[in-house]
């Protein structure tokens, strides 16, 4: 079976395996990725790769044998040398700056494999540090689950060919030549302590400033894949880094990490700094009495969440549906398989209403949008009309985590106010009716004051929000104010301009003369009515233009020499000549040219004025 490198059904199969299970391999060269993939087509027999695609959605075990197919046998010395180039340039320096004198570096290589990596970093570390302090300082603990790849590992000899990532200078500097094999230079691999250790079932290890895991986070669901970042984010320092492979994307968890530098999958650990949401990624990690603790309080919550009336949906910042309750599902006719899609690609950000733009907008402006009376049609055929609220959600210090958006049944009040409007017109046929109508109105507003009443409590607890809200309102009514004050005085300014450029043009309109004005490149910058009688030329077809380019009756290169001795002199007073023309008209007239250096507000020479009267006409 053979596939152009351009297939569109493949490239539709990449988008899939990013988009459902957050693995990019968009970036690998095609034709070794389609032979690899059709090799698993073919184990499963399987023909084309739309057929294949539709196979991954029933059979969800089947993507850890792609995914072990496509990645079999990379394992490598510096693995894609632009990511390591990175960290070694801009990663170890940083971790290196930030240690105490003399202090302790700490490195996790979690799925370490045959060792090419840990290794890496060893010779990563002794080149920033200097192998003798890189051994005495840098601990890098080496960690997988395959005891025969450890093994391996520990002895630290390779093959030549395997040895060949690695650049002349290095392996010859941490490399010993024994019978046949290149083996790691003793002194530094004592930094590197191997051992077997299950990311899913063991405790991380902690205090580090660098866990280094590439494509190994590729191999577990989603759920998993949670429960490993967020142990990775206990075990990192508040200023450590994660270091991942390429296919891996970390879009599910980017409040716990942000990138540093997202190409080379290079990302920092969000320190969380409210206690809830350091007991929250705990329990996520699965750390002792508080992980139970917050991992019942976690349940609780979302199972309260799950059975709430009101239905619910949250998006996450990235955009990706996070959050949906039992109605929301229910209404909406969602499946469990759609949290972690693309909220855009739902049906329900579009309809019964368009979401998307109000997402972005509660966003942008950080406050709670509604969209009102919104119709939708039941699967009975009924009508039903919602209240969408759009509130942003955002940590105690500002930053953003998602929208929530809740989906209020107003069709019972809608029916209401159908009927009210229908009760009104008919009122207004009848005052008598209309005074039993306030009555009965006046009856349920004493109920809505209690109600009322009742809400002034909740109102208090918002009190402090609002201070703050006020306080921040009026710093913006300030600014406002200056704003509107420096705009006043650019209106000011403005008609003060056109005023005198009015003037200007009224003075140059009415004068006799044709004037011109030039820079020092006798380039012209004015050009009043009167040259437009005289040689049929506008100003806006002159400006810009080089005097001396002119094709007009002027011969305009008997001025050439005065126009330029008056420029090379600065100010040596005005020079008059008269010269024949012939004007638009093809009237033979004669001329008066008087050329007067044009000075600016520091009495510098900017270039010259040009004045043309007409002394008498010509004899043809």
């Amino acid at each position: 079976m053979t596939e152009q490198t351009t297939d569109p059904a493949f490239e539709d199969l990449l988008v899939f395996l990013r988009d459902h299970r957050g693995f990019d391999f968009t970036g690998y060269k095609r034709a070794s990725l389609m032979r690899r993939v059709e090799r698993r087509m073919d184990v499963i027999g399987v023909e084309d790769f739309a057929t294949y695609r539709d196979y991954l959605e029933v059979h969800p075990d089947e993507f850890a044998y792609l995914f072990n197919t496509i990645l079999s046998n990379v394992s490598s010395f510096f693995r894609d040398p632009k990511a390591w180039g990175f960290l070694a340039e801009e990663i170890i320096p940083t971790i290196i700056e930030r240690k105490v004198a003399g202090g302790e570096i700490r490195v996790w290589s979690a799925g370490c494999s045959a060792g090419e990596e840990p290794y890496t970093l060893a010779m990563v570390f002794g080149e920033a540090l200097g192998v003798e302090e890189a051994a005495r300082r840098v601990k890098i603990y080496a960690t997988d689950v395959d005891e025969e790849a450890l093994a391996q590992a520990r002895q630290g000899g390779y093959q030549p060919e395997i040895t060949e990532p690695v650049p002349e200078g290095l392996r010859d500097k941490y490399f010993e030549l024994s019978g046949g094999r290149y083996v790691f230079r003793g002194d530094l691999r004592r930094a590197v302590i191997f051992g077997r250790h299950d990311l899913i079932q063991d405790a991380p290890i902690s205090r580090l400033d660098l866990l280094v895991c590439r494509n190994t986070l590729i191999y577990l669901n989603a759920e998993t894949q949670r429960q490993v970042l967020a142990r990775f984010h206990f075990a990192l320092n508040d200023d450590g880094f994660l270091f991942l492979g390429r296919a891996e994307m970390l879009l599910t968890h980017s409040h716990l990490f942000r990138p540093v530098e997202h190409d080379c999958r290079v990302f920092t650990k969000v320190p969380t700094t409210d206690r809830r949401d350091r007991m929250v990624v705990m329990a996520q990690a699965g750390n002792g009495v508080a992980a139970d603790e917050l991992g019942t309080y976690a349940r609780l919550r979302e199972a309260a969440f799950g059975v709430a009336p009101l239905p619910q949906l949250v998006v996450d910042r990235q955009g990706t549906l996070a959050l949906a309750n039992e109605a929301a599902l229910t209404m909406f006719g969602l499946r469990s398989q759609d949290l972690g899609r693309p909220f855009q690609d739902l049906e329900v950000s579009y309809r019964p209403v368009e979401l998307r733009g109000p997402i972005q907008q509660a966003k942008r402006e950080g406050r709670t949008i509604t969209i009102e009376g919104v119709r939708r049609t039941r699967e009975n055929g009924r009508e039903q009309f919602l209240d969408v609220v759009v509130t942003p959600l955002r940590e105690d210090g500002g930053l953003e985590l998602g929208v929530s958006l809740g989906f209020e049944d107003v069709t019972d009040c809608h029916d209401l106010q159908e009927e009210l409007n229908r009760s009104k017109e008919e009122v207004e046929t009848a005052y008598e009716e209309l005074q039993s109508t306030n009555e009965e109105l006046e009856t349920t507003n004493e109920e809505l004051q209690s109600t009322v009443e009742e809400l002034q409590t909740t109102n208090e607890e918002l009190q402090s929000t609002n201070e703050e809200m006020e306080a921040m309102n009026e710093e913006l009514r300030t600014a406002n104010e200056e704003l509107q004050a420096g705009n006043e005085q650019l209106r000011q300014r403005t008609e003060e301009l056109d005023r005198t450029n009015a003037f200007l043009e009224s003075i140059l309109g009415s004068v006799e003369s044709g004037v011109a004005v030039m820079d020092r490149d006798l380039r012209i910058l004015l050009w009043n009515k009167k040259m437009e009688e005289l040689w049929g030329l506008r100003a806006e077809e002159t400006e810009g233009r080089s005097l001396l380019s002119l094709d007009i009756g002027l011969p305009v290169e008997e001025l050439t020499e005065p126009l330029r001795r008056l420029l090379v002199e600065d100010g040596a007073g005005e020079e008059t000549l008269n010269v024949d023309a012939v004007n638009r008209r093809g009237q033979a007239i004669v001329v008066r040219v008087t050329s007067t250096l044009h000075q600016g507000p520091r009495g510098t020479v900017d270039g010259v004025i040009l004045t043309l009267r007409s002394v008498q006409d010509r004899e043809p």
